[in-house]
Protein backbone atom coordinates (compact mmCIF):
# COMPACT_ATOMS: atom_id res chain seq x y z
CA UNK A 1 0.00 0.00 0.00
CA UNK A 2 1.50 3.15 -0.43
CA UNK A 3 0.00 6.41 1.39
CA UNK A 4 0.01 9.94 0.79
CA UNK A 5 -0.31 11.76 3.71
CA UNK A 6 -1.44 15.25 2.84
CA UNK A 7 -1.35 16.63 6.51
CA UNK A 8 1.08 16.56 9.29
CA UNK A 9 3.59 13.51 10.35
CA UNK A 10 2.44 10.34 11.48
CA UNK A 11 3.50 8.36 14.17
CA UNK A 12 4.77 5.05 14.21
CA UNK A 13 1.62 3.85 15.95
CA UNK A 14 -0.84 6.12 13.74
CA UNK A 15 1.05 3.37 11.02
CA UNK A 16 0.17 0.64 12.78
CA UNK A 17 -3.40 1.57 13.22
CA UNK A 18 -3.36 1.81 9.76
CA UNK A 19 -1.62 -1.38 8.66
CA UNK A 20 -3.99 -3.61 11.38
CA UNK A 21 -6.95 -1.46 9.47
CA UNK A 22 -6.48 -2.33 6.11
CA UNK A 23 -4.94 -5.98 6.30
CA UNK A 24 -1.59 -5.44 4.41
CA UNK A 25 1.66 -3.04 5.11
CA UNK A 26 2.34 0.05 4.10
CA UNK A 27 5.47 0.12 1.78
CA UNK A 28 6.00 3.73 0.97
CA UNK A 29 4.61 6.91 2.73
CA UNK A 30 5.15 10.16 0.45
CA UNK A 31 4.78 13.23 3.22
CA UNK A 32 3.50 16.12 1.20
CA UNK A 33 2.76 18.96 3.19
CA UNK A 34 0.10 21.06 2.00
CA UNK A 35 0.52 25.07 2.29
CA UNK A 36 -1.10 26.83 -0.43
CA UNK A 37 -0.90 30.77 -0.16
CA UNK A 38 -4.96 31.68 0.51
CA UNK A 39 -3.87 35.10 -1.14
CA UNK A 40 -3.10 33.10 -4.33
CA UNK A 41 -5.29 31.08 -6.98
CA UNK A 42 -5.37 27.59 -5.48
CA UNK A 43 -5.51 25.52 -8.69
CA UNK A 44 -1.62 26.34 -9.88
CA UNK A 45 -0.93 25.62 -6.64
CA UNK A 46 -2.61 22.18 -6.76
CA UNK A 47 -0.75 20.92 -9.65
CA UNK A 48 2.64 21.90 -7.54
CA UNK A 49 1.40 19.61 -5.45
CA UNK A 50 0.89 16.86 -7.61
CA UNK A 51 3.85 17.74 -9.31
CA UNK A 52 6.20 16.51 -6.39
CA UNK A 53 4.49 13.07 -6.27
CA UNK A 54 7.04 10.31 -7.59
CA UNK A 55 3.78 8.05 -9.32
CA UNK A 56 3.69 7.26 -13.06
CA UNK A 57 0.48 7.02 -14.94
CA UNK A 58 0.87 3.37 -14.40
CA UNK A 59 1.21 3.69 -11.18
CA UNK A 60 -1.92 5.91 -10.55
CA UNK A 61 -4.06 3.56 -12.34
CA UNK A 62 -2.82 -0.09 -10.49
CA UNK A 63 -1.08 0.80 -7.13
CA UNK A 64 -3.22 0.60 -4.16
CA UNK A 65 -3.10 4.12 -2.58
CA UNK A 66 -5.04 5.47 0.09
CA UNK A 67 -4.72 9.14 1.51
CA UNK A 68 -4.14 11.49 4.76
CA UNK A 69 -6.27 14.16 2.96
CA UNK A 70 -4.81 17.38 4.16
CA UNK A 71 -7.12 19.36 6.78
CA UNK A 72 -8.70 22.36 4.64
CA UNK A 73 -12.19 21.28 2.84
CA UNK A 74 -11.45 23.32 -0.22
CA UNK A 75 -7.92 21.49 -1.13
CA UNK A 76 -9.25 18.17 0.01
CA UNK A 77 -12.08 18.61 -2.96
CA UNK A 78 -9.89 19.77 -5.31
CA UNK A 79 -7.37 17.20 -4.38
CA UNK A 80 -10.00 14.24 -4.77
CA UNK A 81 -11.35 15.97 -7.87
CA UNK A 82 -7.38 15.36 -9.14
CA UNK A 83 -6.66 11.95 -8.03
CA UNK A 84 -10.52 10.76 -9.13
CA UNK A 85 -8.55 11.65 -12.40
CA UNK A 86 -5.49 10.35 -12.67
CA UNK A 87 -6.93 7.16 -10.69
CA UNK A 88 -10.32 6.28 -12.48
CA UNK A 89 -11.50 5.80 -8.80
CA UNK A 90 -12.12 7.51 -5.43
CA UNK A 91 -9.33 6.54 -3.30
CA UNK A 92 -9.91 5.80 0.28
CA UNK A 93 -9.02 7.97 3.21
CA UNK A 94 -7.79 8.06 6.42
CA UNK A 95 -10.27 9.95 9.37
CA UNK A 96 -8.09 10.32 12.49
CA UNK A 97 -9.66 10.95 15.89
CA UNK A 98 -8.33 13.33 18.83
CA UNK A 99 -7.87 10.55 21.71
CA UNK A 100 -9.63 11.62 25.02
CA UNK A 101 -7.89 13.12 27.31
CA UNK A 102 -4.56 13.06 26.00
CA UNK A 103 -1.63 15.60 27.12
CA UNK A 104 -0.94 16.65 25.31
CA UNK A 105 -3.10 16.28 22.38
CA UNK A 106 -2.67 13.63 20.28
CA UNK A 107 -5.29 11.80 17.56
CA UNK A 108 -5.48 7.75 16.21
CA UNK A 109 -6.66 6.36 13.36
CA UNK A 110 -10.39 6.26 13.60
CA UNK A 111 -10.82 4.20 10.44
CA UNK A 112 -10.13 4.27 6.68
CA UNK A 113 -13.12 5.53 4.87
CA UNK A 114 -13.66 4.28 1.39
CA UNK A 115 -14.32 6.98 -0.73
CA UNK A 116 -15.75 4.86 -3.77
CA UNK A 117 -17.81 2.72 -2.36
CA UNK A 118 -19.86 5.73 -0.77
CA UNK A 119 -20.23 6.69 -4.64
CA UNK A 120 -21.38 3.78 -5.48
CA UNK A 121 -24.06 2.88 -2.83
CA UNK A 122 -25.03 6.78 -4.13
CA UNK A 123 -25.01 5.29 -8.01
CA UNK A 124 -26.98 2.97 -6.75
CA UNK A 125 -29.91 4.48 -4.26
CA UNK A 126 -29.90 7.31 -7.42
CA UNK A 127 -31.34 4.75 -10.11
CA UNK A 128 -33.19 2.77 -7.12
CA UNK A 129 -35.04 6.18 -6.88
CA UNK A 130 -36.05 5.80 -10.25
CA UNK A 131 -32.87 7.81 -12.07
CA UNK A 132 -32.06 6.28 -15.40
CA UNK A 133 -29.19 3.55 -15.31
CA UNK A 134 -26.74 4.67 -18.00
CA UNK A 135 -25.71 1.11 -18.41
Amino acid sequence: MLLLNFSHPLTPEQLQQVEALIGRPVEQTYDLPVHFKNDQPFLPQLSALMALIPLTPQQWQSAPILINPPSLNFITALLLAELHGRMGYFPPILRLRPVAAAVPPSYEVAEILNLNEVRERARAARYANGGENPA
